[in-house]
């Protein structure tokens, strides 16, 4: 191989009731720039049309592997049975609701063969349902831009602590060996499993690399059944607190006080206040002060929340006091 030639990649693409979505997920990886991928598909026990749609993309197409859970086990479970099934010098992630930009495979796995990093993170963008129904790519987000633009080669956390925004396992694409030397799998039995992860693999690389290329299109199903789209329900919360705290746990473990510094403003102007805005109408307690609870730790690591925004610094006050 030479270092012009992308290294093989394997994408693992965990799928679970998603008739309306997966086969928009698939063909965006069938019209990739390179064709040197390979796609495991994780059927985690879908009761709807899901797993026949996968057999008809697998009967068509070689590059795609079917994996079959007999009964739901979760993201994070599905994911793991992909990793262990790996045979590529390279691996990713494409959840089977978002769609990969077609040159995202050759874009990040040139880049990686080029610098010999452990992984390297692209933008994203998310997709939305207008006033017909059609999905749409917005614009990019402030923290998306912040992690990923200007590209950078070859930095670790503390070239580079704003990188430590980019939280979501699908803007990835990582040396399979990176994975296995550093027992990295993703949390079981919980949503959000992919934040800690991200923290695990920024702390433990020897280099990373940044591109400001959108490689995914991030759905927000119009139906609200994303998980994101949740937060109101108690059990999603509480995972959610906890994937922001582990998070943090692992860059405080890791000596890396300018990432958790850099987490810490977009926790507080982009994850709390909606949480505060929910929470202040909820009819459940233990919500108000599971999100209040939080609020204060988080309050504590910032030396100046009346710098935040006006918004910002309101919700915090509120959920402070609860």
């Amino acid at each position: 191989m030479t270092l012009s030639e992308p290294a093989a990649v394997t994408i693992i693409v965990p799928a679970f009731n998603v008739e309306e979505y997966v086969a928009d997920a698939l063909r965006s990886l069938q019209v990739q720039t390179i064709a040197t991928w390979s796609a495991i598909l994780i059927d985690d026990g879908s009761d709807d049309a899901t797993a026949d749609i996968l057999d008809r993309f697998a009967a068509g197409d070689s590059r795609f592997r079917i994996v079959r859970h007999d009964a739901r086990h979760g993201l994070g479970t599905a994911r793991n049975t992909g990793l262990d099934l790996v045979d590529t010098p390279l691996l990713g992630f494409l959840d089977a609701d978002d769609i990969l930009r077609p040159a995202a495979l050759e874009r990040m796995t040139t880049t990686l063969t080029e610098t010999g990093s452990d992984f390297v993170a692209g933008a994203y963008v998310r997709l939305r349902a207008n006033a017909e129904g059609r999905y749409e790519p917005g614009a990019m987000q402030p923290w998306v831009l912040a992690a990923t633009d200007p590209a950078r080669r070859a930095v670790t956390l503390r070239d580079h602590p704003a990188a430590s925004g980019n939280v979501v396992a699908w803007s990835k694409i990582s040396r399979t060996d990176f994975w296995r030397k550093n027992g990295l799998r993703f949390p079981e039995g919980t949503a959000y499993e992919d934040q800690v992860v991200a923290q695990m693999m920024y702390t433990r690389a020897r280099a990373f690399d940044v591109i400001s290329d959108v490689v995914v299109e991030w759905r927000e199903r119009a139906d609200g059944s994303s998980i994101t789209q949740h937060k109101a329900e108690l059990p999603v919360l509480l995972d959610y607190l906890e994937a922001l705290r582990a998070g943090l746990a692992v860059l405080d473990a890791a000596g890396a006080q300018s990432a958790a510094a850099a987490r810490v403003p977009l926790i507080l102007m982009l994850d709390l206040p909606p949480l505060i805005q929910i929470a202040s109408e909820h009819p459940v307690a233990k919500y108000r002060q599971e999100v209040g609870a939080f609020a204060r730790e988080i309050r504590r690591r910032t030396d100046a929340p009346s710098t935040l925004p006006e918004p910002a610094a309101r919700a915090l006050a509120l959920a402070a006091a609860w």
